[in-house]
């Protein structure tokens, strides 16, 4: 696709479609926090953020295979390295070492700036210009997320090694939904996840050497369960529809879905590990869908018009 076609306006039920694969693959997303705080309980941190990939890629590896995918160019290539090191790589390793000592609900106070985070590497990566309205209620959205995760546990106890790793999860993982979505539109949505899967494997599959041979794996049947999510949905299928969310666009107004990500991990994790869900837990999960909506609303104006 042109570039020109980056710069078409939007119609509504492209936008709504965009929209609702955005939510799809946000809904996979939502178990990944409260599943790696499951796994780290009894596999090391390093074989999962790593393995989980190796997993993911070998399912990558027979798509692509089975439908016979023509390969990228050079400078697609050069593309995907940032993505699979965003969000192969960088996300699940950061993330798995975070959660070994941080709680789910923790991490799904940093992990909340990660829609916010997003949106703002897309306006640098492509020529979206969305509306200060859209801004303000992303802004609003954010902090109503972070303020929200802040009403579980020790939300605002100080920053930690846990939250720096945390962070720049978020920041990998931005940076590589922004070049992914735009890839998306040029190989496709699972294409584009698949390839960059194939790129990261061999890294992948060194690390995972690496953290069996240094900690050989031991976990209970319920641990390699969310390991086994973690590789097939979390860091496979759900891309397939974010990817194709983000691809159909607009992609600073799809970013804005995972604003309920925070809200259904800690929905998930007072089931999966009981932790408590009170009043102002509803009420803040309230007002951060709110924000959402109200931001998914507003209408992305294109560099040569708009307000």
């Amino acid at each position: 696709m042109t570039r020109g076609a980056v710069l078409t306006p939007t119609s509504a039920p492209t936008r709504r479609a965009g929209l609702l694969w955005g939510l799809l693959g946000v809904t996979a997303f939502s178990f990944t926090v409260p599943f790696t705080r499951v796994a780290v309980e009894g596999l090391s941190p390093l074989f999962i953020g790593s393995g989980r990939a190796v997993v993911a890629a070998a399912l990558a590896a027979l798509a692509l295979a089975i439908t016979g995918q023509t390969p990228p160019t050079a400078r697609q290539w050069v593309r995907l390295a940032i993505v699979a090191g965003g969000v192969f790589a960088g996300f699940p390793i950061l993330t798995s070492f975070a959660l070994t000592t941080a709680p789910a609900s923790h991490g799904a106070v940093v992990i909340a700036i990660l829609p916010a985070a997003t949106a703002v590497m897309v306006v640098l990566r492509t020529q979206e210009r969305p509306t200060r309205s859209f801004w303000a209620f992303a802004a609003l959205g954010a902090i109503a997320a972070v303020g929200f995760a802040g009403l579980q546990g020790d939300g605002f106890a100080g920053v930690t090694w846990s939250d720096l790793l945390l962070f720049a999860a978020v920041l990998a993982a931005a940076i590589g939904y922004a070049e992914g979505g735009l890839l998306a539109r040029e190989l496709g949505s699972w294409q584009t996840v698949s390839w960059a899967l194939a790129l990261a494997s061999p890294a992948m599959i060194t690390l995972t050497t690496v953290s069996v041979v240094q900690e050989p794996p031991h976990g209970t049947a319920v641990q390699w369960l969310a390991f086994a999510y973690l590789g097939v949905i979390s860091m496979f299928l759900g891309f397939f529809a974010w990817y194709r969310g983000l691809s159909i666009g607009p992609m600073a107004q799809v970013s804005q879905v995972q604003l309920v990500q925070p809200v259904m991990s800690i929905l998930w994790a007072a089931i999966i590990l009981h932790e408590q869900i009170t009043w102002p837990t509803v009420l803040g999960g309230a007002a951060v869908i709110g924000c959402a909506g109200l931001a998914i609303r507003t209408r992305t104006r294109a560099t040569s018009g708009g307000t």
